[in-house]
């Protein structure tokens, strides 16, 4: 039984520094031949062997047959049962690593080290007395008739404009390129250097780069010539970093019409316009509330981590969030010169997010105390409402999301998220009372 061999291992518990221990560990010989001996019957009982009823073929031909195969499960064996045996000793073992390569012998004396990073120790002072105050901002008329501005503009059609092309206006343009096109060009490019009858739109993003400046203030039916700026990160490689002239003429310019009351009503399927304010002002009541209790939450945690005296960090577990952060950093690179770029820029980066990670690691450990202390759990159901909301949004069906994040190893920090979320808001809650 697993318990036996638990308690047949001997172990001697070394403390070299902050946050990481050192677990030696020796299996007698006995304990070894007794845990192989179990480790075989059970193969025999599992495996066929011609000639032989299941679980009656002989241990030694088993141990013949698959020695590989016992002695990894009988390894897997000891060790999970050595990892019991320290998790006893320290219930905050958060990394467990064997040193070396121990080699298994059947029947013989086993010796094996396990590194062990374990939770850091610091005493949270009375977190229990911080207090915040956030006031609730107020919804004023003001803020409500700019929002019904704003809607009556973002709803309102576009309508053919006389005068000189303004911001936000649309222009039915044809253009044309100093720019050769490739042979090998696709559409979109062939599309972005020359064209007829095309919309360009006087707002960002800009549809050729520089055409808000050089346009604005255009008249129909008259040309106009510009050079336009292509970034270095641009989509299309061919126009990356690429200074392009373009020459437009100007068909048609088109201004959005502001709404009328009953047309903002009828677009909002509300009775009247002041049914969409009253709507609108709901909606700004809850935004603002939310506001308030993020608020809330950033002024505890503030006066939370002021509170919390440094503490080291466990190296195992702070290297491997200083290469989460560093390939979020990475992320960005989409080409062979931003792989150049980061790479020439990797120690400014490389600081960066060794300071994400440590200020990471310390609001979690913070976070990880209380909700012990306070015994605050993250339910399955509260797991599965986010990724459900989150899903959602994403487009993605919830079990594919979820199997997505299990398979990137993203599932762990994802519920850790929300457990430090949730301890937050209980936090605040408190703190605002």
């Amino acid at each position: 039984m697993a318990n036996k061999l638990v308690d047949s291992i001997q172990m001697e518990v070394r403390n070299p520094k902050a946050c990481r221990m050192e677990f030696d560990f020796t299996v007698p010989a006995d304990a070894v031949k007794s845990e192989t001996q179990k480790t075989l019957r059970d193969f025999a009982g599992a495996v066929n062997i011609p000639g032989f009823r299941a679980g009656k073929a002989p241990a030694s031909m088993i141990r013949a047959k698959y020695e590989n195969e016992v002695k990894e499960e009988l390894n897997r064996r000891i060790m999970y049962a050595a990892y019991e045996l320290a998790s006893k000793e320290n219930a905050d073992l958060l990394t467990c690593d064997v040193e070396g390569k121990p080699e298994l012998k059947f029947d013989e004396e086993f010796k094996f080290t396990f590194a062990a990073d374990i939770a850091p120790e610091f005493d949270l002072g009375d977190y229990k007395a911080i207090k915040v105050e956030v006031p609730l901002d107020a919804v004023t008329d003001e803020q409500v008739d700019e929002r019904i501005a704003f809607f009556r503009k973002m709803y309102g059609n576009y309508v053919d404009a006389t005068d000189a092309a303004k911001a936000e206006d649309m222009l039915k343009v044809d253009y044309k390129s100093d720019f050769e096109v490739p042979e090998d060009a696709n559409a979109g490019l062939k599309r972005q250097l020359n064209a007829e009858n095309a919309f360009v739109w006087l707002s960002e993003p800009e549809t050729i780069p520089g055409c808000i400046a050089a346009l604005t203030g255009a008249e129909i039916g008259k040309e106009y010539t510009f050079d336009a700026v292509y970034a270095d990160d641009y989509r299309e490689d061919a126009l990356k970093g690429k200074t392009v002239k373009y020459t437009v003429k100007v068909q048609a310019i088109q201004r959005r019409a502001e709404l009328s009351d009953a047309e903002l009503a009828e677009k909002a399927n509300v009775k009247d316009v002041e049914a969409f304010k009253d709507m609108l002002r709901k909606s700004m009541e809850i935004e603002n509330e939310a506001k308030q209790r993020q608020a809330a939450v950033t002024a505890v945690y503030d006066k939370l981590n002021a509170a919390v005296a440094e503490f080291e960090l466990p190296p195992t577990v702070l290297q491997a969030e200083i290469q989460r952060e560093l390939s979020n950093l990475a992320q960005n690179v989409r080409s062979e010169e931003d792989a150049e770029k980061f790479k020439a820029e990797i120690d400014t980066h490389k600081a960066e997010a060794e300071k994400a990670a440590k200020e990471s690691l310390r609001k979690s450990f913070i976070l990880r105390k209380i909700a012990k202390a306070e015994d605050i759990r993250l339910e399955e159901a509260e797991v599965n409402a986010q990724l459900q909301e989150i899903s959602r949004q994403y487009g993605y069906p919830a079990k594919e999301f979820r199997a997505m994040l299990e398979k990137n190893g993203r599932m762990e920090q994802f519920q850790l998220e929300l457990l430090n979320a949730k301890v937050l808001d209980k936090l605040a809650e408190a703190a605002s009372k």
